[in-house]
């Protein structure tokens, strides 16, 4: 069909970015299925196409389409089982689904299906390997000591229905035995698309619960060095009421020093910091998304994570927040104190500036007298010449003798050689800038 006019051109970025909100859709999923989930922090330093090299690995050894170069998502079906993967920022993921589940859910799992070495060689280090089993529900009372019995080891069961009734959502958030997870969904007609979007929520929440959790270390052994910090500075802030002018650089030094350490620790942590509350920010969106209904006996998944996580993300908020008003304060302190040195600095100058005018005014009057002594030395001399003269040259019949002639030219040459050196010491006053 032809177009009534044309478009002009296309920003080269309007597919990619409309087409991002259909990117990375959840697996369609029927009950009964199996389903293995695997989220890998990448080695530090290590290439981001390592991951996807694996990949492409697995899918040669068992024949199926490879991942495009630079490829962030795959999904794809390779007989045995579906397998997708997607790379995050900090992590990759794999999923592998195989349809159908056995009397108990969990022993025969999805990840089964995968080549043991090629999963044992995977780079990066496990933060969540959980496994979900999708079965239908066949309309029994729940008998939650059984299931607990059967599929959790016994363990204290967290779980609520979800998707407005239509699924009942299980768990115990322990690693078990095999180092999984675990995750029950009984399904009462949920469809293939909503299954597939409750299954990902699950296992996003126990994803990015541990990812949010990754700062709660970082703030624990953060707090104490920060506890020193503020002890070094309220030191040095209490030694500034009573220090003189010579402790002052001393101070200086002390709250430049600490500044350093303070502003390298906040730049180590702050990734990680706001890395943790957009992950929480995540799990609490997952968690609305499931629209919980609560079952009689259990904790719903809201009450469980909240009941630890809040706390945790709290505690990091708070480190944060302290590390972050403990870099504004150092600063205030330092610029508190360097206006300080900059004011004793300047009494400092002062004190040098007088001193060099009182020189210099010494160095006038010094020069003065050196002139006086000069203009009377200049005439000793030019006397002399006068006298020595008329000794030669004045006979008997000149009325005036050498000695009077001598005399007479004494206050002559005086005032000629002061006017004269007077003279030389405007023009080179005048000379100087």
């Amino acid at each position: 069909m032809s177009a009534r006019f044309h478009l002009p051109a296309w920003h080269p970025q309007r597919v990619e970015l409309n087409d991002e909100v259909h990117a990375r859709p959840p697996e369609a999923l029927s009950p009964p299925a199996s389903i293995s989930y695997l989220a890998l922090v990448p080695p530090e330093g290590a290439p981001r196409e390592q991951t996807l090299d694996s990949l492409r690995d697995l899918v040669r050894r068992v024949g199926g389409p490879e991942p495009a170069p630079g490829s962030s998502h795959y999904s794809t079906d390779l007989g045995a089982f579906r397998l997708k993967w997607e790379r995050h920022t900090e992590f990759s993921r794999f999923m592998v689904i195989v349809p159908g589940v056995g009397a108990d859910p969990f022993a025969t799992t999805a990840i089964d299906a995968v080549p043991a070495d090629w999963v044992a060689a995977l780079p990066g280090t496990v933060i969540v390997a959980a496994h979900a089993a999708l079965v239908p529900d066949e309309g029994k009372a729940l008998d939650l000591a059984a299931i607990a019995a059967r599929c959790f080891g016994g363990n204290h069961l967290i779980g609520a229905e979800v998707s407005g009734g239509r699924a009942t959502a299980i768990t115990d958030f322990r690693i078990h035995g095999d180092g999984f997870s675990r995750f029950l969904l009984l399904d009462r007609g949920t469809g293939q698309r909503q299954a597939g979007r409750i299954v990902q929520r699950l296992l996003e929440i126990d994803t990015y619960r541990i990812m949010a959790l990754l700062a709660l270390p970082v703030a624990r052994d953060l707090s104490p060095v920060l506890g020193r910090h503020e002890r070094e500075l309220a030191a040095v802030t209490d030694a500034l009421i009573t220090c003189g002018e010579n402790d002052e650089p001393v101070l200086l030094d002390r709250l430049t020093r600490l500044a350093a350490e303070i502003e390298t620790g906040e730049a180590r942590n702050r990734y990680r910091f706001s890395a943790a509350a957009a992950y929480y920010e995540i799990v609490q969106r997952r968690i609305e998304d499931l629209r919980e209904g609560r079952i009689e006996g259990l904790q719903t998944i809201r009450e469980f994570t909240e009941r630890r996580l809040a706390p945790a993300m709290n505690t990091v908020r708070d480190v944060a927040r302290r590390q972050e008003m403990l870099s504004q304060r150092v600063a205030r302190a330092t610029q508190l104190l360097s206006t300080r040195v900059d004011l004793t600095r300047e009494r400092q100058n002062q004190a040098l500036l007088a001193s060099m005018d009182r020189r210099a005014r010494l160095q006038l009057r010094l020069q003065q007298t050196v002139e006086g002594l000069s203009v009377a030395a200049i005439t000793y001399y030019v006397v002399g010449l006068i006298g020595y003269a008329a000794k030669a040259f004045v006979g008997p019949q000149f009325p005036l003798g050498a000695e009077a002639i001598t005399g007479l030219a004494v206050p002559l040459v005086a005032i000629l050689v002061f006017l004269a050196t007077r003279r030389v010491r405007r023009r080179m006053e005048r000379e100087e800038p």
